[in-house]
């Protein structure tokens, strides 16, 4: 019977950590929630990198994603990929609009946080701060988890 208790127990905590990890991947600022914030390792001397969110709001009025900053990166800008005939282009993509009850992806090849000098490598299961700024939200500390090098974002 001792053993059986000390089993519930464990399941019981086991539990409530799954749920605070669920929890911290999911971050609120006004109308907005965040989803699950990641990028991707980077390998050495790599001197950019990439973060990613979804940015949901839930409120009856649009917002906008005014800028970004990080400490791990000498300069931090949101980014648009997109295909020119047969060539990816990358450019900054100025204000992003979050609409009312709408929703918005940064995922690769396509809207990102563009991490640009970065101070050190991403390594994977190592988290890192981003600040997103946000027209009516203010400022959202962002908590980023690394992934894979090869990280498409299938598990986020």
């Amino acid at each position: 019977m001792k053993k059986f208790a000390t089993l519930i127990a464990a399941a019981i905590l086991s539990l409530g950590t799954l749920s605070a990890t669920a929890d911290a991947h999911e971050q609120k600022a006004g109308d907005l929630i965040l989803h699950h914030a990641w990028s991707r390792a980077t390998p050495n001397g790599a001197k950019s990198g990439a973060a990613y969110v979804e940015i949901e709001n839930t409120g009856a009025e649009a917002d906008q994603l005014v800028g970004a900053s990080s400490d791990v990166a000498a300069m931090t800008e949101i980014h648009q990929m997109s295909m020119d005939g047969d060539m990816m282009t990358m450019k900054p993509a100025g204000t992003i609009d979050i609409p009312a009850h709408g929703k918005v992806m940064l995922k690769p090849h396509g809207l990102h946080v563009m991490l640009m000098g970065l101070k050190k490598p991403l390594n994977e299961g190592d988290t890192f701060v981003v600040t997103l700024t946000f027209a009516k939200a203010g400022k959202v500390d962002l908590q980023v988890v690394v992934g894979k090098v090869d990280d498409m974002g299938e598990e986020h």
